[in-house]
């Protein structure tokens, strides 16, 4: 999920995002894993953009049920152990998304966790099919499409829906039409296949992993699927695993995460510490209308200008809002933007600098969230949770209950989602921000309970998306690190402070 300055992968971390979809018998999503003749071989050398990380292609079948049929290339990158003496194997990061770039992550994290773990890895990771460096997809779509207000699609003024089902239906059918084999092949269950490619690759008989947002759910399969090569697995900032909730139930999720998260913020905003161009309100309880009342306010300006310029709509400010959530870097940016906004009036609203997703990031994210499992069909039913959204949680204004080109997918589920349970071995620590905007804490006590006695929960009393050696706590990142250094855990669930 992704995942923080404001990019359009994070607002595309979905908590943002296990089986696949096709649409007749012969499309790439398979029913059960099949086993390569030979290990799959990695040619490494030092990556063009980063000498001192290696980089290599990772072959692995578009079709696992036709492992000699057309393969696709896999871009992997590590960071050796500057250690080997302590050397422990792998530990593989699984970025989030659905569409998020590992290899970007190694890129930001892996000096310091090399750090943290005292060498005791060969730290790798992946871009995942359909992104970066690996074999990619694209929809087609035109650039309008892209905004992260339609591709997160956020209902009109007045709740209506209308352009967002016209809008879901053509995405669907651009996908269908330009995607082509690849993108059907995109699944959970299929990441979770190419990681054991990966293993296999790299020569190891087990992994230990860190997996973020919806890297979490891919690291979840894996262990249920794979149990026997998983070493130590850290499950950061975990998705709701319930079979009946995947996809559809991740951004559902959304709306209350962004209420939980949003006292944060008002009372940053409201610090008399503030400067005039960064305070919001003068009382945390009054920073809360105040955005309401803007966006509503806001909702009456085109999305162009006469002269084609961006402008600030209500529902960009709403966005806006949601990404910045995930992290307090991005605070002062959001109050910049409230506290010039209503300076401006009606008169000139402002210019908008509106997110997009590249059509890489678009595709690989609708690939796994249709592909994973069937959605509702009717636009009736969206109607309604919208309605209903709406009416409980004002700040998304309904987005998380809304239509998506999933919806209108062309292709039939043929694999179900993967069932999390408590069967496997207790090598999983989970760590969880009580006050998450994109992956909720009611949803992580979900992953918690479904893995019983196999995982831990470290709960971390901080806001934002991500917890691992992103929010100072060091109650949090030692419990973590002491995990994969040592595989201690603690004894029973903790809360850090």
């Amino acid at each position: 999920m992704g995942c923080m300055s404001m990019t359009s992968r994070k607002a595309l971390a979905l908590a943002a995002c296990a089986g696949a979809v096709a649409t007749l018998a012969t499309s790439p999503a398979q029913a059960a894993p099949a086993v390569a003749a030979k290990p799959p071989v990695l040619a490494w050398a030092p990556c063009a953009d980063a000498p001192t990380r290696e980089c290599a292609d990772l072959s692995v079948p578009l079709d696992y049920r036709d492992p000699k049929g057309r393969s696709i290339g896999i871009a992997v990158s590590r960071l050796r152990s500057d250690r080997p003496e302590a050397g422990r194997g792998t530990l593989l990061l699984i970025p989030g998304g659905p569409g998020g770039s590992g290899r970007d992550w190694l890129g930001r994290v892996g000096e310091r966790l090399r750090e943290e773990t005292r060498g005791a890895y060969d730290i790798v990771s992946f871009d995942p099919r359909g992104v970066g460096g690996s074999a990619r997809a694209d929809c087609g779509l035109d650039r309008d499409d892209l905004e992260i207000t339609k591709i997160r699609p956020w209902p009109a003024a007045d709740g209506d829906i209308g352009a967002n089902v016209a809008g879901a239906r053509r995405v669907a059918e651009s996908c269908a039409r330009e995607g082509g084999e690849l993108i059907r092949s995109f699944s959970t269950a299929n990441e979770a296949r190419d990681i054991d490619r990966l293993r296999q690759a790299l020569g190891e008989r087990k992994l230990s992993a860190w997996g973020v947002s919806y890297g979490t759910y891919v690291g979840a399969v894996y262990a249920q699927k794979y149990p026997d090569r998983v070493d130590r697995l850290v499950l950061d900032s975990s998705l709701d695993p319930d079979p009946s909730r995947v996809g559809r139930g991740w951004t559902a999720n959304i709306a209350a995460a962004t209420e939980d998260r949003f006292p944060d913020f008002a009372r940053w905003a409201s610090d008399p510490a503030r400067d005039a161009r960064h305070r919001v309100a003068e009382r945390p309880e009054d920073v809360r209308p105040l955005v309401l009342a803007l966006a509503e306010r806001l909702d009456r300006v085109p999305e162009r200008g006469p002269d084609g310029t961006e402008r600030l709509t209500g529902n960009r400010l709403r966005a806006r809002l949601q990404m910045a959530l995930y992290d307090d870097r991005a605070f002062p940016g959001l109050a910049e933007l409230i506290v010039s906004a209503r300076a401006a009036g009606d008169a000139a609203p402002p210019a908008a600098e509106p997110a997009y997703a590249s059509p890489e990031e678009a595709a690989t994210l609708l690939g796994v969230l249709c592909n994973d499992m069937r959605w509702p069909r009717s636009p009736a039913s969206y109607e309604r949770a919208v309605a209903a959204d709406r009416l409980r949680y004002p700040l998304t204004a309904g987005m998380p209950a809304n239509v998506m080109p999933c919806a209108f997918w062309k292709n039939d589920p043929v694999e179900k989602p993967v069932r999390i349970t408590d069967e496997g071995p207790s090598n999983i620590l989970m760590v969880q921000n009580l006050r998450d905007p994109a992956t909720p804490h009611r949803g992580a006590l979900k992953m918690r309970e479904s893995l019983g006695d196999r995982a831990r929960m470290v709960s971390v009393d901080s806001g934002g998306h991500g917890a691992y050696l992103r929010r100072g706590n060091a109650c949090g990142d030692r419990t973590v690190t002491a995990f994969l250094t040592t595989g201690e855990r603690p004894e029973r669930d903790v809360l850090c402070r």
